[in-house]
């Protein structure tokens, strides 16, 4: 069952999902350096973790070509019916795409993905819950990638009040902007990441940990 912070999520995607892809344009460049980081290869499976409309699918398959696959869900029904488009078009062109329609606390991934893109989709790296979830389906040593927004640094406080506006209309943990990626790298070996958009952003990766009973 949707929690009420999934709830809440939907409610705020279905009021900006019509105009959603209008709004992306600035922060495409980093969608394209947060593909770059996972290092795709041709034949690879590739997961778009709360893909939104789906505008990360055709340069993700261009990475893991023909015979590669590429995983979705999206938990918004107004966004994923537009990734939906999307998905079906590409498959009619021969490419394999999976979409599912489901929350992150709740998707069950139909194949073990070798490399998973995180791109903006902060209520899910604050949801312990939903990482249990995810991370425990990744297979250890798999790529991921992440980029989000962040507060500013300490020495530009005052702006942090437009780094919140920002992130509000989207996200129900909006507030939780100081090193947003905290829970996250908890899962993760070798995680490093840097500034983006003067410091409101952020763009980060790291390899997922084998599950502890594994680790040598």
């Amino acid at each position: 069952m949707p929690t009420a912070d999934n709830l809440r999520s939907i409610a705020k995607y279905r009021r900006s999902s019509a105009g959603y892809d209008t709004t992306t344009g600035p922060t495409w460049p980093i969608r394209m350096r947060c593909i770059a980081l996972l290092a795709l290869r041709p034949g690879d499976t590739v997961l778009d973790v709360g893909c939104g409309t789906g505008l990360s699918f055709e340069p993700l398959l261009q990475a893991v070509g023909r015979g590669g696959r590429l995983l979705a869900f999206e938990q918004s029904p107004e966004m994923h019916a537009q990734a939906r488009v999307r998905a079906d078009r590409l498959a009619a062109q021969g490419w394999q795409v999976d979409l599912q329609c489901a929350s992150a606390e709740e998707v069950r991934l139909p194949a073990a993905p070798d490399a998973s893109l995180w791109h903006y989709v902060h209520d899910i790296t604050r949801t312990p819950a939903a990482l249990a979830n995810l991370v425990g389906q990744l297979p250890g040593g798999s790529r991921l990638a992440v980029a989000g927004m962040k507060f500013f640094p300490w020495w530009l406080a005052p702006l942090n009040l437009l780094a919140w506006l920002k992130n509000r209309p989207y996200n129900v943990h909006a507030h939780q902007l100081h090193r947003p990626w905290s829970l996250l790298k908890t899962h993760l070996s070798g995680f490093r990441w840097e500034p983006t958009q003067f410091g409101m952003g952020y763009i980060g990766s790291g390899t997922v940990l084998a599950p502890q009973g594994e680790r040598r």
